[in-house]
């Protein structure tokens, strides 16, 4: 993630939105400190992804015996 200061954002603002809409993230500072008050992030930064779940994804597998079975009553705690 590149890190600018608002003078050079206002400076190179086209340059900055075609790097976002490539991928890039953009932060910008501000003050004597330099501290990040802003984020530009591509449109589609915050979409779901399909993630993984759990520590073993890949790793371990399970299996359900056909024999397996569970009737209704079982199924909604009756």
């Amino acid at each position: 993630m590149e890190t600018m200061t608002v003078g050079d954002f206002k400076t190179h603002f086209s340059e900055v939105l075609k790097k976002v809409i490539a991928g890039e993230e953009i932060a910008i500072s501000y003050g004597k400190k330099k501290e990040i008050v802003a984020r530009i992030v591509p449109k589609n930064a915050g979409k779901k992804t399909k993630r993984k779940i759990g520590l073993l994804d890949g790793k371990a597998s399970i299996k359900i015996a056909n024999s397996f079975k569970i009737t209704s009553e079982e199924f909604l705690g009756l």
